[in-house]
């Protein structure tokens, strides 16, 4: 399949699953409530090119292909986003001219009047707010389903003890200080982290003095590390330069790279390495050290080929600054190893995966607004951004690898949908809420106001789109 076709549908895909589920919430609570929804238009906005009826819903695909939408009759604010009809009389008109529920539907001037039950408009204020509502609990109810599903048809990943067994030359965790076989016990002000909260962590802490405890001999000691700062997808990441103590675990050769010098000396595929210079291994990891401890200097490879034990001569060769390989790849790790799973813990487990993205998002916003991170490193991503990282994604990990993303991308559609901006579901509950004071006083906000305060969330939306696209494009030089 061709790069560019493969990279367009799986942008389709994650896109359309996400913002899908989010105008398929809205249409069921108001179909559930008995609210005409007048359309729904599962692809694209704008004027409707093609679609079928069924009842009173027009089912349709629109001209822009960006996104979908729901159009529930009454609910006229946003008519002109969604290509809505002029030649029908507005809520306004029609409370004007007091047909409600007089008219009879399909007759004369009076075809477009519904009975007034039907009404979004007309509806509790309750109503209302849980079909604003069901956008984004569905968008944040598939974020639960995707991992909860994996964790029950897979499990859920082995989690390695936070003991160091690996530690990069020149990287962050040697220069802090921290060797093999330390267990971290404290990370930036969190008590006994996992490992896997230590990599989330220190990914939006790069270039930052972190304090960190070690326990190493029965004694707790307290060091400063700063995590290595990586691009990736223009964007810094840290890293602590360390991988955990995996145990014990056969060290088998998976592959050979043809002109280095595991391949020179005789090591072959399914070769078992059991010990590097006469000192047993247990895991890739331990033989990895070994080797770049060697620095290049001649070392002897025990291995298990066929129940016979040989030993192979050879010596590492320097592939960058303080890196050296002998040319072999390993395969699975207990890393890959994933635990059955039951109900209770392939919930918790996907409640804990979404709380990490909200927790590890709402830092990188308070490191915005604080001035501890720039605006630019802040990970903001836009339309361009988003696509570039769903095209990544899809070419190294395939349509597989595009679950984690879809994940990603739902519960932050739902979360942000959820902020009191007009145009937004949040905004258009705010909105409701401030109708609410309004009615204690006797007062009623316009149909034109509600107008202006849409097209003003519109111009927000607008705007921030921009401003992010700015960034994307940025990011690109």
């Amino acid at each position: 399949m061709p790069d560019i076709l493969l990279v367009i549908l799986a942008v389709v895909f994650v896109l359309g699953v996400a913002i899908n589920i989010h105008e398929f919430g809205h249409f069921i609570v108001a179909k559930m409530l008995g609210m005409r929804v007048e359309a729904y238009s599962f692809f694209g906005l704008g004027p409707r090119i093609w679609g079928f009826k069924v009842g009173n819903t027009d089912y349709r695909i629109s001209a822009i292909p960006l996104g979908a939408y729901v159009k529930l009759y009454g609910d006229e604010a946003t008519a002109p986003l969604e290509g809505g009809s002029s030649e029908k009389p507005s809520v306004g008109e029609f409370l004007d001219q007091r047909n409600i529920g007089a008219a009879e539907e399909g007759t004369g001037a009076d075809a477009y009047f519904v009975p007034k039950e039907e009404l979004y408009e007309l509806r509790p204020r309750w109503q209302k707010f849980l079909v604003m509502l069901g956008g984004p609990f569905m968008n944040i109810l598939l974020a639960l389903a995707i991992p909860f599903t994996v964790a029950m048809m897979y499990g859920i990943p082995a989690m390695p003890a936070p003991v160091v067994g690996l530690v990069t030359q020149n990287g962050a965790a040697e220069k802090a200080g921290i060797k093999p076989g330390d267990r971290i016990v404290a990370f930036d002000g969190t008590e006994n982290p996992t490992f896997d909260r230590l990599r989330k962590d220190a990914a939006i802490l790069a270039d930052k003095q972190v304090p960190i405890s070690v326990e190493r001999d029965g004694k707790r000691i307290q060091l400063t590390i700063t995590p290595t700062r990586v691009d990736v997808s223009g964007n810094g990441l840290g890293e602590l330069d360390f991988v955990p103590d995996m145990g014990a675990e056969p060290v088998v050769v998976n592959d050979v790279v043809a002109d280095m010098p595991a391949a020179q000396s005789g090591l072959q595929k399914g070769d078992m390495i059991t010990a590097v210079n006469g000192k047993v291994v247990r895991n890739q990891f331990e033989v990895k050290n070994l080797i770049l401890e060697s620095k290049g200097a001649p070392t002897t490879i025990t291995v298990s080929r066929n129940n016979e034990q040989k030993e192979v001569l050879l010596s590492p060769k320097q592939v960058s600054e303080g890196q050296w390989q002998i040319g072999i790849r390993f395969g699975n790790t207990v890393q890959d190893v994933r635990d059955p799973a039951t109900f209770a813990t392939a919930a918790g487990f996907a409640v804990n995966s979404n709380l990490d993205i909200l927790r590890l998002t709402g830092r990188v916003f308070g490191q915005l607004f604080s001035g501890e991170r720039s605006v630019k490193d802040a990970g903001l991503s836009g339309p361009v951004g988003i696509v570039q990282i769903i095209a990544q994604v899809v070419r190294e990990a395939g349509f597989a690898g595009l679950i984690s993303i879809l994940t990603l991308i739902s519960l932050n559609l739902g979360v942000f949908n959820l902020l009191p901006i007009p145009l937004l579901d949040g905004g258009q509950i705010m909105v409701l809420g401030i109708e609410k004071v309004m009615s204690w006083f006797g007062k009623t906000m316009s149909m034109a106001f509600k107008e202006k305060i849409q097209f003003a969330g519109l111009a927000i939306i607008v705007l921030l789109m921009v401003f992010t696209l700015v960034l994307d494009i940025s990011k690109l030089f």
